[in-house]
């Protein structure tokens, strides 16, 4: 069985869409109000990384340190909290 050329041609022409669809997207970063966002922006120093870095983990712990509390009385203290309000 050989292939049609019609499904060959459809397949080309949408991938050429496609590509076409995604080049118009990346000229129009380059152009719009993206572009002198991704201009002003530089590689940070190294001082700049470590305290980033030192922030967003204090942020991770603290996160974590409240998720463990809410375990924690979740398996601890409502159980019981429950069962007083069930047997009353």
């Amino acid at each position: 069985m050989a292939m049609e050329n019609s499904d060959i041609g459809s397949i080309e022409q949408t991938a050429q869409r496609l590509q076409d669809d995604i080049e118009e997207r990346v000229r129009r970063v380059q152009t719009g109000s993206m572009a002198r966002i991704l201009k002003m922006a530089k590689k940070p120093s190294k001082k700049e990384f470590n305290q980033t870095v030192i922030v967003c983990g204090i942020g991770m712990f603290i996160l974590g340190a409240i998720g463990f509390g809410m375990l924690w009385l979740m398996d601890n203290v409502l159980p019981d909290f429950f069962a007083w309000l069930t047997n009353a």
